[in-house]
């Protein structure tokens, strides 16, 4: 059985952090969202990994390597643009081959993994398996409807203005080789991009199984700032403390917190759960809760909480607190202390500022 990850697409509801880095190496609790699938797929026994890459194919094979580091073998696969995720399917049918495969959206995070889907559809006698969820929003996601007596799925649809049911599609996938017929039988959609949506619709209409799996624990797409945050709240609620930084006798560090090696904490709080990366100075500073700062960062005499800050970045001396806020790579946040006093920004497409 071999795994289909994706991590193609330009990640425009996450501008401008996008606009220099793939959204699928966005830290959560400081790892990138992409090694969460890759971790998922190694833990339910898949070791024969493909990859389709787009415009960040560098950065995504940077990132990844060859797999060793999770014992697992990596195919990139090139897409020459973000045709829909049935597309990303049509293109990987040589590495694929006959095998069945699961197909995991490279931003999706699913808190208990993939083991018992896989487990599933390896002992049933489906063509393809879905992963599914029950949503507050069902308009906001393709939908299922499921036959109650067998639990087989009858219809998808994307994003309906009526939905039939509450129960969305998460981005994780299971099919055998039939799928290929159906990628490449179906149009593009509206807005011209082959949905897999349709695609698994033809399986249902040409008489064959698709089954379903409604999880119980949380998932996350982590397009969305609002999502990202999110999903780092539910991580840092689950880690274990752990402190190898240096944490002077003037400073607290409250609840599941870790600080990693070679960081300093001076006169400051950490209140977890929140996750100081490698490298970094805290300095007469406040971390709240479900806050990650990724390596060699400085943050002094100001503070933060319910965010995720990037590498090489610094947040000094500032009034207030940052709060619910994405902050990327190489960013400086600071007072200045020229007159007259004003804001002095420089910010890229579609970014959002609150200030006092």
């Amino acid at each position: 059985m071999k795994a289909l990850l994706l991590s193609g697409g330009k990640g425009t509801r996450l501008r401008p952090i996008t606009h220099t880095s793939a959204k699928q190496l966005v830290p959560v609790a400081n790892k990138p969202i992409l090694f969460y699938a890759i971790e998922a797929v190694a833990a339910a026994g898949i070791t024969d990994i493909g990859i389709v890459v787009g415009d960040t194919a560098d950065e995504i094979r940077r990132a990844c390597g060859d797999g060793s580091s999770w014992n697992v073998k990596i195919t990139y696969i090139p897409q020459d643009a973000p045709l829909g995720l049935a597309h990303a399917v049509k293109i990987a049918e040589p590495f694929i081959g006959d095998e069945p495969f699961v197909m995991f959206l490279g931003d999706n995070l699913v808190k208990d993994g993939i083991t018992k889907l896989v487990q599933e559809f390896r002992r049933g006698h489906s063509n393809a398996q879905i992963l599914l969820a029950v949503v507050r929003n069902p308009s906001d996601f393709g939908v299922a409807e499921l036959d109650k007596a067998t639990g087989r799925v009858v219809r998808l649809e994307e994003k309906p203005l009526v939905p039939q049911s509450d129960l969305a599609l998460v981005g994780v996938y299971m099919f055998d080789h039939m799928i290929f017929d159906a990628v490449k039988a179906i149009s593009p959609s509206a807005r011209g991009e082959l949905e897999i949506t349709d695609a698994i619709q033809y399986l249902i209409d040409h008489g064959h199984v698709v089954a379903s799996h409604v999880i119980e624990g949380w998932w996350k797409d982590t397009g969305r700032l609002e999502d990202m945050l999110e999903a780092n709240r539910f991580v840092l609620d689950g880690i274990a403390p752990h402190v190898e930084g240096d944490v002077d006798s003037n400073s607290s560090i409250l609840g599941k917190v870790r600080v990693g090696a070679g960081s300093q904490v001076v006169n400051s709080v950490i209140r977890g759960p929140a996750v100081v990366g490698e490298h970094c100075l805290i300095e007469n500073a406040y971390i709240g809760p479900f806050t990650s700062i990724y390596y060699n960062c400085v943050v002094r005499n100001a503070e933060v909480e319910h965010s995720i800050v990037l590498e090489n970045s610094r947040i000094d001396d500032i009034g207030g607190r940052i709060e619910d806020s994405l902050i990327g790579k190489n960013v400086t946040v600071t007072r200045g202390d020229q007159k007259p006093h004003a804001l002095r920004l420089m910010l890229g497409d579609n970014s959002f500022v609150s200030v006092p």
